[in-house]
């Protein structure tokens, strides 16, 4: 398995174009790979946007187990990949025992913390995006019943669920049922799952449909549309997966903190420590274009607007679940 792994990684790098000699960027991605239509594909998308403007290519490597993190990790170090970025928090324990070893290459760290000079840890405030999109989904409910499915059931979806229920309830939502896919990363890829979920709450009255599930939402949008209801997207732009159908979409800013952490390091400007990005940093927002634009009425989006500019001035606090993992809402 190892020399099939290094093979993979070398190979990744011989098609790649020659780097610039000041940044040779990495990216890895998690479980559910780079064409999920949500988190790691966002990620890939701003990587795209950085070498499309400098010209500048990147290696990468899409992991298809636990047993490969370090590895791979310790492989572009080896290279001298710089700066090297990581989709998600499961690379948290990699990059503890690799970026100690390296402490003259820049690191990057999605959806985790860790307590390093040369990691920058990109966190978002979740639960305000989500309150957005919950006020947008109770406004379009004509049950007032609306759905959440959550991936794995871990403290950052709760983030999602919380802030959902939050805003769903602001804006007059009677009841919002919520479901997590499961307890293990096969959660994050599992599109037949989360459509069964889905259709369960829509029998139970739910008519708009939120997923942060990662790959397994494009089945709750599925199964949402397929029912003539309404689905929410997450990390990514999903509008268009099911046009028409998607009420908005969560948007995570991924894209920007993997453009800024490659430029940040062509540039020699990329410092460490922990950025925590929600609507006042442009971390996260609500997704509008031709696909959604006939669902989201005048009245729908200056509330929207109205709470997003409260959020940002500090005149709403938006909720995450507490230590003892109870939502205040």
């Amino acid at each position: 398995m190892k020399r099939i792994v290094l093979g993979l990684l070398a190979a990744t790098a011989m098609v790649l174009p020659a780097f610039a000699a000041d940044v040779q960027p990495a990216i890895l991605y998690d479980l559910g790979g780079k064409f999920d239509k949500s988190f790691n594909e966002a990620a890939y998308h701003g990587a795209e946007k950085f070498k499309t403007e400098t010209g500048v290519a990147y290696v990468e490597f899409e992991v298809s187990n636990a047993s490969q993190r370090e590895q791979a990790l310790r492989r572009f170090a080896e290279d001298g990949r710089n700066p090297i970025v990581m989709a998600g928090f499961a690379w948290e324990d990699a990059l503890k025992a690799v970026a100690k070893d390296y402490p003259d290459l820049n690191f990057a760290i999605i959806d985790d913390a860790v307590d390093l000079p040369n990691v920058r840890s990109l966190v978002f405030k979740e639960n305000e995006g989500s309150y957005l999109v919950g006020i947008l989904a109770a406004m379009a409910s004509k049950s007032k019943k609306v759905g959440f499915v959550g991936g794995m059931d871990i403290p950052l979806i709760r983030k999602f669920e919380c802030g959902y229920v939050g805003g769903a309830k602001s804006a007059g939502a009677t009841d919002v049922i919520q479901n997590m896919t499961g307890d293990t990363p096969a959660a994050w890829n599992d599109p037949t799952k989360g459509g069964e979920i889905a259709k369960t709450q829509i029998d139970q009255g739910a008519d708009v449909v939120y997923a942060a599930a990662g790959g397994t939402g494009v089945g709750v949008l599925q199964a949402a549309a397929d029912a003539g209801k309404l689905g929410i997207g997450v990390d990514s732009n999903q509008n268009g997966l099911q046009p028409g159908k998607v009420l908005t979409s969560m948007m995570k800013r991924v894209d920007v903190a993997v453009y800024n952490a490659f430029m940040d390091g062509k540039n020699g400007t990329f410092k460490g420590g922990v950025q925590n990005l929600g609507l006042k940093e442009g971390g996260v927002d609500y997704a509008m274009d031709d696909n959604n634009k006939a669902l989201v009425t005048d009245d729908m989006k200056a509330a929207v607007e109205k709470a997003k500019a409260d959020i940002i001035a500090g005149k709403v606090q938006v909720h995450d679940y507490t230590a003892d993992n109870n939502c205040p809402y």
